[in-house]
């Protein structure tokens, strides 16, 4: 018998990069689109906007673990899913899946208008209720890019959120989760400098603001205007502590977050454990869709971490706490080391 098809999916070319983007190509860059195989009856579905993983050098949209993750995400949450093609270092290098990825907003910005006729598959989709997801590497790209979408009107494009999946991030000073895994057998710390060394703009070190976002540069002003964000990691990723540094940042700057932080596991675990897959699944729907209820307001007091079911791999929940002194760092040259989240 043949497996039930969850979703429908189809690769469509993007418009030529907008002339306000800071590296240009003559060559077009292009998205895959995921729909489920049934559409709902007179029910829009929110758009996510997903960036692949793969430390800015590796892989693609159509890789088959990527194409199969936005097939899950489209079919189970359900919703309408756009896989961005982007630019690879180090022939690229950053800030190209930037603006490749901020291309896709504006590319996403006139389906809404309706510009140039609308995509027939863009009909099930709400424009205003729009997630930028990620995965690692794409993580990074989804921060950078929510970032940068806060100096346009995107209406009526409504970005209501931010899902980062163990984003990778870095710094010249090591954190304590970095130096315990410094020999990690998924992204040893040597192979992650040498990933850096390709992907960040020529003469630039580690903490660079594409980087290291503790650092912020011309970034830091744009935090608070953040949407709400999901942010996961796991004890096995060196960079953990990363990821609880820029939660801290967040809070500090009273933008909602939502963490989970998972005891074991590894990068990029759920690209081959299907149990830890199928609860990333849940995490992200839980909030995509708590998102919706709140519909166009905004909350402003501190955030706290995940309640309900969720709460069941959530550690150390007392972390929810002022990030203040983490803000006050975000203008030194080099953040101080962030005692380990797990013991």
């Amino acid at each position: 018998m043949q497996p039930q098809l969850l979703t429908q999916n189809r690769l469509i070319s993007l418009p030529s990069p907008h002339t306000y983007l800071s590296v240009h190509t003559t060559k077009p860059t292009s998205a895959s689109i995921y729909i489920p195989a049934k559409t709902p009856t007179g029910t829009k579905l929110p758009l996510i906007v997903y960036l692949h993983g793969g430390d800015f050098v590796l892989f693609s949209a159509s890789t088959v673990i990527f194409h199969e993750f936005c097939n899950n995400i489209a079919g189970q949450f359900p919703a309408v899913v756009a896989s961005v093609e982007y630019r690879l270092a180090p022939e690229n290098r950053l800030p190209a899946a930037y603006d490749d990825a901020l291309n896709a907003i504006f590319w996403a910005k006139e389906q809404a208008l309706g510009v140039g006729g609308r995509d027939p598959w863009l009909e099930y989709a709400d424009f205003s209720r729009v997630f930028i997801m990620g995965s690692s590497a794409g993580a990074n790209i989804a921060y950078h890019v929510a970032l940068r979408a806060l100096d346009f009107d995107l209406g009526p494009l409504k970005i209501i959120g931010l899902l980062m999946n163990q984003p990778f991030f870095g710094g010249l000073q090591r954190t304590q989760s970095e130096l315990r895994l410094e020999e990690d057998k998924y992204v040893p710390l040597y192979v992650c400098d040498v990933l850096w060394s390709l992907a960040l703009p020529q003469g630039a070190n580690r903490d660079h603001k594409f980087c290291n976002p503790i650092n912020g540069g011309s970034y830091i002003g744009r935090v608070k205007r953040l949407p709400r964000c999901f942010m996961k990691a796991d004890e096995g990723d060196p960079m953990v502590d990363r990821v609880m540094q820029l939660v801290h940042l967040l809070q500090s700057y009273g933008v909602p977050v939502i963490y989970q932080f998972n005891r074991g596991g590894n990068h990029g675990m759920e690209l081959s454990d299907k149990t830890a897959a199928k609860n990333l699944y849940d995490d992200m729907k839980e909030l995509v869709y708590s998102t919706l209820l709140k519909g166009k307001s905004r909350r402003r007091n501190p955030p706290t971490c995940i309640r309900g079911p969720l709460t069941r791999r959530v550690v150390n929940r007392g972390m929810c706490t002022s990030g203040r002194d983490l803000r006050e760092r975000a203008n030194r040259p080099t953040p101080e080391q962030t005692p380990t989240i797990f013991q």
